[in-house]
């Protein structure tokens, strides 16, 4: 069974810092590109980051650029979303999603993927 599980989430200050994973079980991340993305409440989902299968690819949202930085650790068949500066507009649920049809090159905000994880909260707030 093809599973995502993102972790790392919690409560943090603005300013602070905050670093995403999303460890995959049932199938290895090699030959995947994966994303990240948000939805907060009230609002729809938006594309947050992406890095295609070998990472030599990456993909911001402009309202992250600077910020965040994701990586991928293929060995650990892991993909990791750091989070800097955080602001209380950064505050949603966190989801990561896979898929082998290379959709980061299509973008950030191409939401286009197989496999979705169940999220993770992240709150920014004083």
């Amino acid at each position: 069974q093809l599973q995502l599980v993102e972790s790392g989430g919690g409560l943090v200050q603005p300013g602070g810092s905050l670093r995403l994973s999303c460890a995959a079980s049932g199938f290895t991340l090699d030959y995947y590109d994966i994303g990240w993305f948000r939805r907060a409440p009230g609002s729809a989902r938006e594309g947050v980051s992406c890095v295609s299968s070998t990472g030599g690819r990456t993909k911001y949202a402009d309202s992250v650029k600077g910020r965040f930085t994701i990586s991928r650790d293929n060995a650990k068949n892991t993909v990791y979303l750091q989070m800097n500066s955080l602001k209380p507009e950064d505050t949603a649920v966190y989801y990561c999603a896979a898929d082998r049809r290379d959709p980061c090159s299509f973008g950030a905000y191409y939401g286009g993927y197989s496999y979705w994880g169940q999220g993770t909260q992240v709150t920014v707030s004083s």
